[in-house]
């Protein structure tokens, strides 16, 4: 894994989601396109809860501070960082990470606090032991360099969702 070509992907995926805010008119930010979607208050609320816990398990994983473990990636964990994409599978976020509807300011801020927050870390993900792993519900025992890894996909995958709902909104 290329840890610089990642984190310019994680810079560039967090500059699209700012970027973003300032096209969504406020009147749709907290509204909900459809029933069973969510809003764009609700996405960028999970983006950064999912990012930030993500970055605290990379933590964890680059200071050894994860409970010793033989447990490896499941099937869905090797298919994600190998080809680098969700599998599109709706799936409920867990409650750590369950999406609310917040302001634009708060998701400004947010985006503000992920980002200081990955380049806070970057200088660990180098150096951080590949056996520390810490578990992902769904993709299992990840690495440092892993977390990463899915913290990029994590995001751009949020991206695209972002896309949808502005498609639910024109076709509506």
């Amino acid at each position: 894994m290329n840890i610089a070509k990642e984190y310019r992907a994680i810079e560039v995926a967090l500059n699209n989601y700012r970027e973003q805010l300032n096209t969504i008119p406020d009147e749709l930010f907290t509204e909900t396109p459809m029933a069973g979607c969510w809003s764009f208050a609700e996405v960028y609320s999970h983006v950064a809860k999912a990012t930030l816990g993500a970055l605290i398990a990379l933590e964890r994983c680059s200071h050894s501070n994860c409970p010793p473990t033989t447990d490896g990636l499941t099937l869905e964990g090797h298919f994600v960082l190998l080809f680098g994409c969700l599998l599109p599978v709706k799936t409920k976020a867990p409650e750590s990470t369950a999406a609310e509807k917040i302001s634009k300011e708060d998701a400004r801020n947010l985006i503000i606090k992920c980002r200081k927050r990955v380049e806070d870390i970057l200088p660990l993900v180098a150096n951080a032991p590949a056996d520390v792993r810490y578990k992902h519900r769904r993709l299992g025992m990840l690495n440092a360099k892993q977390w990463f890894k899915f913290t990029r996909i994590h995001l751009q995958h949020h991206l695209k969702q972002l896309e949808r709902i502005k498609g639910k909104f024109r076709a509506a």
